[in-house]
This record gives C-alpha cells, sequence and structure tokens, in this order.
C-alpha cells in the first residue's frame, strides 16, 4: 500500500522512497524507511494530502505519495 491510498485518521511506517521527482527534497523532511506518518488532510480531489511525521505537517502531491511504500497501517 502506498501514502496516497491512505484516508485522513490512518497511519503508515515507511518501507520505501521510491524515484520521483522530489525525492531528495522528501527525504529531507524526513519521509525515509521507519518513520511513522499519519494522514491529516486529503483536499476535495485528493490533492495535495497533508501529512504529520516528526511533529510537523507536510503537503504533498498525489503523485508524490503514490511513490512512498507503507507496511504496518494503522486504521
Amino acid at each position: 500500500m502506498d501514502l496516497s491510498m491512505l484516508k485522513p485518521g490512518q497511519s503508515g511506517v515507511v518501507s520505501t522512497v521510491g524515484n520521483c521527482p522530489g525525492r531528495a527534497k522528501m527525504v529531507e523532511m524526513g519521509l525515509f524507511k521507519g518513520k511513522l506518518v499519519k494522514v491529516i488532510f486529503r483536499a476535495p480531489f485528493g490533492d495535495p494530502i497533508a501529512v504529520s511525521i516528526d511533529g510537523y505537517v507536510l503537503a504533498l502531491r498525489k503523485e508524490e505519495a503514490s511513490a512512498i511504500a507503507l507496511d504496518n497501517i494503522i486504521r
């Protein structure tokens, strides 16, 4: 499952960050293997997606979120 598929309130642990535009920036901001992320908000058409990671909120495009594979989904 990838980050773009989660609904608000759901969480998961990052397993991989695939190749996509902005990958290096996402890793710099804390989206790397082993980090817990929680979806806080999705725009009406699903783009962008606001996630909480390490106490801050990060907005991602749906394309970016789909490149982040998750394990241990918490509903």
